[in-house]
Order: structure tokens, then sequence, then C-alpha cells
């Protein structure tokens, strides 16, 4: 009987979500707590926008990204005919840049709610995002007229809450392109260190604490998403078949 309301395909794309779940949650059985909390909680996360969704899913990867050797799939879930409820994360897997010892080791976790001007995934949005962040990464900086990584690097982690626009476009019946920018309020603690590892807080610190100081830290505005990113749709319980 489903079958000859929905299309099979569609039908079939929902149960593999569904099934991954369940074998994400076996494999967090051999895992420590704490890294079994950071699973479940996303996997709640994920769970809470699937079904708040008109069961419409598009799975995504950015391209501008990936062009410099970032991770960034998203999945992004209808909820209504005007918004929509995203989840994404952003991996940097590098722990050392070049032979220079400079460090590009973070990874970001991020959702956001969508408001579409036209429909949802069709057109211009505006968007609302929180997310957290753990970082090992050297900073960038402008010197020379030229983006730049400083010679020491920071280890912490973060919290974020911003604003986005962005625009999307379908060029095919299940494929789309996503280009957006954003930018946040982030709230930082971390020490920073030398590259041969020793504190290093100048000129905020002139004189170093001897051990890391976990309250040390920092607050500003700064951008904290941009891409493009092509998309697909894997779930549509509600297109009719033909």
């Amino acid at each position: 009987m489903v079958d000859k309301i929905f299309d099979r395909k569609d039908i079939q794309n929902c149960q593999f979500i569904e099934l991954l779940y369940i074998c994400i949650l076996h494999y967090a059985q051999i895992l420590s707590m704490k890294k079994r909390l950071t699973i479940f909680t996303i996997l709640l996360v994920l769970t809470c926008g699937a079904q708040q969704a008109a069961a419409q899913t598009y799975i995504k990867l950015n391209g501008l990204y990936a062009l410099v050797g970032l991770i960034n799939p998203a999945a992004e879930f209808t909820i209504s005919p005007h918004s929509t409820f995203q989840t994404e994360i952003v991996i940097s897997p590098w722990k050392e840049i070049g032979n220079n010892g400079k460090h590009m080791l973070f990874g970001i976790f991020m959702n956001e709610h969508r408001r579409y001007f036209r429909q949802h995934n069709d057109g211009w949005y505006g968007a609302g995002n929180i997310g957290m962040m753990a970082f090992d990464m050297s900073k960038p900086e402008f010197r020379g007229g030229k983006i730049q990584l400083e010679n020491r690097y920071c280890k912490g982690y973060g919290f974020m809450a911003g604003l986005a626009v962005g625009y999307e476009y379908k060029f095919k019946e299940r494929w789309l392109l996503d280009a957006y920018v954003g930018w946040s309020y982030m709230a930082s603690w971390y020490n920073g260190y030398s590259l041969d590892g020793v504190i290093d807080m100048n000129p905020h610190r002139p004189t170093p604490p001897p051990n890391p100081d976990p309250w040390n830290g920092s607050a500003e505005w700064l951008p904290n998403k941009i891409g493009v990113s092509i998309g697909l749709l894997i779930c549509d319980p509600h297109r009719k078949k033909r």
C-alpha cells in the first residue's frame, strides 16, 4: 500500500538513515563514556530535526572548503513550507601543515534554522545558528598583504551564535547548490603555545602561567561559515510515484 503512494527509492533512503543510526549506536557501546555522550548528543539533535521535518532531507558537502582540505558535510531537513533545520560538522584533520610545525586541527558542530523567502530549498534565506568547537591551531593573520599563520598555536574550545544569509538553487530534480556566508559571536577558552610546546600568551600575558590556565579566553565577532555546497535529496516520502 505504501509503495503505491510513495516512491520505493525514497522509502529505502529513509530506512537507510534509520539503519545508520542503529549502527552508530552499536559502535558507541565500545567507546568511552565521554565519546558516547558526544555521539548521543549529535544523534539527539539529528533525530529531533528529522522528526520535526516534513521528511524531506538533503545531504550536502561544501565544495569550497574541500578545495582547502576541510571536510564539511551537512544534512538539511524541511520543517515547514518556508523553514528548514540544518545540522553540520566542519573538520580540519591537519595536525601540522608542511614542515614548519604550524597546527590546523579543529572540529565544529553547528545547528541552524533557516527561513526561506520563497519556499524551502528554493531561493534566498536568512538563518540563525549556534555551535561549539574544539581546536589546536595556529591563528590566521594578515601579514604582507596575504593571510599567514602565526608562529605559535592555540589549544582550547569555544561556543558561537550567529547569523547567515544564503541562496539555494535546484539545478536538477534531486540536486541543488547552496551558497552562503555567516558571521557569529564566538567565546573561546584556550592557552597559547610556542611551536615547541611552551606556554606563550604574549602580548596579553607577558609572564605566562607555569601551567595551562583553564579560564584564559576571549570573545569577538568573526566569520563562522562560508561556502558553496552541493546537495542531494535522499529522502522525500511526500513525492508521489510517477
